[in-house]
């Protein structure tokens, strides 16, 4: 997306999250985690490319030994509508008989993180938790459900802390909302 092409989006957006909101609800989610991991010695899996500004921030809030990696799945690359999944990256770590904690930036649909969830678990993971940034209130019945969630979304295309629009935009420290098309 070009420069000022980016600019008109974001400035036609609506503000969903503000960036305060998203830190709140950051800490929030760490909290929650290490209630539940902090004895677990867990591996946290990033999924890239949405989860890296996340699973980043989140990271330093976690004060418990853990393991780390990633690994990629995609549903969008530039796209605002999921296809067919494409894994372009497995972990490098091994999950045999690990507590994994999968850190991703939104359930949409959810067929990704179910994909990816069923692969860990074939692959030995004692147990896998996913946590999700932000959970979209699409309606539609998920193949899974996150362990962990920052934020809800409304049935929108959304951008900012991780998700992008055309590429662009991770960046953003709040979450916005493409304007809604009239019908």
């Amino acid at each position: 997306m070009e420069r000022q092409e980016a600019r008109t989006l974001l400035a036609g957006a609506e503000e969903i999250h503000s960036a305060t909101a998203v830190q709140a609800a950051l800490d929030d989610v760490a909290a929650r985690i290490r209630a539940q991991l902090a004895e677990s010695n867990p591996l946290v899996l990033c999924v890239m490319t949405g989860g890296v500004i996340f699973c980043g921030q989140l990271l330093p809030k976690l004060d418990f030994p853990l393991d780390f990696d990633y690994l990629h799945a995609t549903r969008y690359g530039a796209e605002t509508q999921g296809g067919k999944i494409s894994w372009r990256s497995a972990p490098w770590i091994t999950v045999k008989n690990r507590t994994v904690l999968v850190v991703d930036d939104i359930l949409d649909e959810g067929v990704t993180l179910a994909a990816v969830k069923e692969s860990l678990t074939r692959l030995g993971a004692a147990r896998v938790l996913l946590a999700v940034f932000a959970d979209k209130l699409n309606g539609k019945r998920k193949p899974v459900s996150a362990d962990f969630v920052g934020l809800t979304v409304p049935d929108r295309f959304v951008f900012g802390y991780g998700m992008d629009v055309g590429g662009a935009w991770r960046n953003l420290p709040a979450i916005y909302a493409l304007k809604e098309q009239a019908e």
